[in-house]
């Protein structure tokens, strides 16, 4: 059953009378009801296309953690064949938040590495929704080091409220866990690529997007914090989080003028979740055309390459 934010409500509705009218239909009365149901797929077409071409921030936020977008499981499934998952990260344990391995993206060996949040309560706890300790980052350290040893691509997909902020992940070392996880990403010398599929979450997600090409799907946002702790830092009122979001400039569009992002992947009519196959289908295609730009390219051009980009990030502005 497909589920509408708030929003969408004018959608729902207009879909909620096409569904009955084809129920009836169905019945086999005999009556054909295929002119009303085919204006009511138009208006319900149309007004979605206008709600989407006009979203606010908050609201592009609130399809960036749509329960029905693909997740990073499904795009690994779509996108990469004879995926190998590998485990722990050799100094504390396994961190299912992060996945990571060995695969082939197009004919092409990989290391893929994504942050999981889950689609069920039972997924979704054991991934923890996401948010990764310092094991999944050391585990990401861990399988970048040997992507650049073997001279393989890594591809990563961001998808994360922020890093666990618990105790237990403090006391393991949070910060120097991403600060080494994108020290990794910024000395590999192979081309790397990260897309944000849906919530790109401070420094846990910087952790695994210090990439050669940063991508982000038309309706994913990216920021140093979630418009609700920017609200209740700012404002002391997380009531306010749709003003942090318009202010903090966290959509595509915006940091892709930003310099903060190399492109925008552009999602089927109604987001990603509509239409999972065209958004993934889609999604490959940027990757392998931001992949193909460092074809043949040397290590040490990519490493350079790659440095160059990031302190030019702000200088434009």
């Amino acid at each position: 059953m497909r589920s509408y934010l708030d929003f969408e409500k004018p959608v729902a509705e207009l879909e909620a009378k096409a569904d009955e009218l084809r129920a009836l239909e169905a019945r086999g009365d005999g009556i054909s009801l295929s002119e009303e149901i085919g204006k009511l797929d138009a208006r319900a077409s149309q007004s979605l296309k206008e709600i989407y071409a006009a979203l606010t921030p908050w609201q592009k936020t609130l399809v960036a953690r749509h329960p029905q977008r693909p997740h990073f499981k499904d795009y690994c499934a779509a996108l990469i064949e004879e995926f190998t998952p590998l485990a722990g990260d050799r100094a504390f344990g396994e961190d299912e938040a992060i996945v990571g391995g060995f695969g082939r993206f197009r004919g092409e060996a990989v290391c893929v590495i994504g942050q999981e949040k889950g689609d069920s309560t039972e997924t979704r706890i054991r991934h923890n929704f996401g948010m990764p300790k310092p094991e999944g980052y050391r585990k990401a350290v861990r399988l970048v080091e040997m992507a650049g040893r073997f001279g393989l691509p890594v591809l990563s997909f961001v998808d994360t409220a922020g890093a666990y902020p618990g105790i237990d992940a403090e006391e393991r070392g949070q910060a120097e866990a991403i600060a080494r996880s994108t020290e990794a990403w910024l000395g590999l010398p192979t081309a790397s690529v990260a897309l944000v599929i849906g919530e790109g979450g401070s420094g846990g997600a910087i952790a695994i997007a210090a990439a050669s090409r940063v991508l982000m799907l038309e309706h994913a946002i990216y920021s140093v914090i979630s418009p609700e702790g920017a609200a209740s830092i700012l404002w002391r009122d997380t009531a306010r989080a749709q003003d942090a979001a318009t202010g903090m400039k966290i959509t595509a569009q915006d940091l892709l003028r930003f310099g903060v992002i190399d492109a925008i992947v552009s999602e089927p009519t109604g987001g990603a979740h509509r239409d999972k196959q065209a958004a993934m289908a889609r999604a490959g295609d940027a990757v392998a055309a931001a992949l193909a730009d460092f074809a043949g390219m040397d290590g040490t051009a990519i490493v350079d390459k790659r440095a160059e980009k990031f302190l030019a990030i702000g200088r434009q502005l």
